[in-house]
């Protein structure tokens, strides 16, 4: 053991016992960070128009701030691209993280000088947590992956721009610099095969103990490493134990992936984003992940079904109740104010708040009235797959209408490790399982209104493929589990098996 794991394991305890600490503080926590963003955002041009000087309650927060999205923000965040200063929050933001959004072109998320730690503290909170109780701190001492987007960032009047992992490739703590893989000079790679054979290339003969990434990411990297190495992950890194993931539910992904590494590391669920790192998984024991309530950002949640109503329904923590979908809205010392991320998600704990991440407002099915969700297909098609002893690479729905003399039904595009035998009889268990978990879809078949739906089994790497073609192969880039129109379906005919 070096000097860094036998330093970790009693700083560990100590940052877990203060993030215990915090989750039991979470809703005063809440109505402090509300009163704060309020008051330190009163003279900002938003302040001024959403009169911030007369509120002093939650109700009053609601009366006077409407729930947005980047579209109703963007005429501020434009004022700050022409060099505004004092427009959603003090001064300047330090950095804006652009995104790609499905309706509003490439997005401009201000970070600043003051949300800016806690994307870092997040981020070390759940390692620590998971030393504190594991008391595995070995992974400390080896090589880990941090993939990001290009540290390279552009200038927008004075405010530095680029891919958020990017920018906290600039903020990673000085402990970690020495462990970080791959190097600055591949992390600027723009290419995602050429990056990612430059990855190999530096890492094949460290000693990797952590691997952080999205899964489909971390699938590719260890499937590309055996092909250039002909050895199995477990000769090459026989010290991993430890992966961080995120930005997809990680189900669909873990057995394919523990099958390749050849054994079962422990796993940390993170759920970061532009606008903040909202939670972190805590605990190996508890299911959920810890809601990051004490960091500046104060949280609201819409029932899932309200989200679109002129006047929905806006809860704190203090009104949430167990296993109700909720649109999640952030205010936040970045200078966003009531905005809709896009996500939904979960309380599976309210002691502490513990949440689970269930879709995004924008991917579902509600073709013919039946908002199907991403949590519902996952489980319907991972239920399947279990009883066939099958494994799912990867997969998207969309519904198709059809014409007068024939029936509507969902099409699901699915690569398989190994098609069923009767996908017949695999597209009915599906089916079936779909309608448990989605009365509106069940009673839609059952008044032939719908037919059951038909499973297009996909080529291989048809959806690596398909990313490639579209210019989105790699980095943060996912596969949309739903939709409710047929683009992406079309697009993926070509690669149907």
């Amino acid at each position: 053991m070096l000097l860094k794991s036998i330093l970790a394991k009693p700083l560990a305890k100590i940052i877990a016992a203060r993030i215990k600490k915090h989750a039991k503080n979470a809703i005063s926590d809440q109505q402090k960070i509300m009163h704060y963003l309020i008051s330190n955002a009163t003279t900002t041009e938003f302040g001024t128009d959403h009169h911030f000087v007369d509120i002093t309650s939650h109700k009053e927060f609601d009366l006077h701030i409407p729930i947005r999205d980047y579209e109703n923000l963007k005429p501020y965040i434009e004022k700050i691209k022409n060099g505004g200063s004092n427009i959603l929050w003090k001064g300047k933001p330090a950095y804006f993280a652009k995104t790609s959004g499905t309706t509003s072109g490439i997005k401009y998320i201000p970070i600043t000088k003051e949300s800016m730690p806690a994307h870092i503290a997040a981020a070390r909170n759940a390692l620590m947590c998971y030393i504190a109780e594991t008391n595995n701190a070995h992974f400390t001492d080896g090589s880990m992956i941090f993939l990001s987007g290009s540290p390279i960032l552009d200038n927008i009047n004075g405010i530095r721009t680029g891919r958020l992992s990017g920018i906290v490739n600039h903020h990673i703590p000085s402990y970690l610099k020495a462990n970080q893989q791959p190097s600055f000079d591949t992390n600027c790679i723009e290419d995602w095969e050429t990056k990612l054979d430059a990855i190999v290339t530096e890492t094949k003969h460290k000693n990797m103990t952590l691997i952080s990434g999205i899964p489909p990411w971390m699938q590719m990297y260890i499937d590309k490493l055996i092909e250039v190495t002909k050895k199995q992950p477990k000769e090459l890194f026989p010290n991993l134990s430890v992966i961080v993931h995120g930005g997809v539910n990680f189900e669909p992904y873990k057995a394919k992936l523990f099958e390749t590494l050849g054994f079962a590391p422990d796993t940390i669920e993170t759920f970061p984003a532009s606008e903040g790192f909202f939670a972190f998984q805590d605990s190996q024991k508890n299911e959920g992940l810890l809601l990051n309530t004490w960091s500046g950002m104060f949280f609201e949640f819409v029932p899932a079904q309200e989200i679109f109503d002129e006047t929905p329904t806006r809860l704190t923590l203090v009104d949430v109740e167990l296993n109700v979908n909720y649109a999640l809205i952030v205010s936040s010392n970045a200078g966003l104010w009531a905005y809709n991320i896009g996500d939904t998600v979960k309380f599976v704990s309210l002691n502490p708040f513990r949440i689970v991440v269930t879709g995004r407002i924008k991917h579902f099915i509600s073709a013919f009235g039946e908002h199907v969700i991403s949590e519902e297909v996952e489980y319907a098609l991972m239920h399947a797959a279990k009883l066939f002893h099958t494994r799912i690479i990867e997969f998207t729905v969309a519904p198709v209408i059809a014409n007068e003399n024939d029936k509507s039904y969902h099409e699901w595009f699915v690569e398989f490790e190994e098609i069923p035998n009767s996908l017949q009889e695999f597209s009915l268990v599906v089916d079936q399982a779909l309608r448990t978990k989605n009365i509106y879809y069940n009673d839609l078949v059952e008044g032939n209104i719908l037919q059951p739906l038909v499973i297009r089994p996909m080529q291989k790497n048809a959806f690596i493929n398909y990313m490639k073609s579209i210019g989105k192969l790699g980095g943060q880039n996912k596969v949309p589990r739903l939709s409710n129109d047929r683009k992406i379906a079309d697009d993926l005919r070509p690669f149907i098996y």
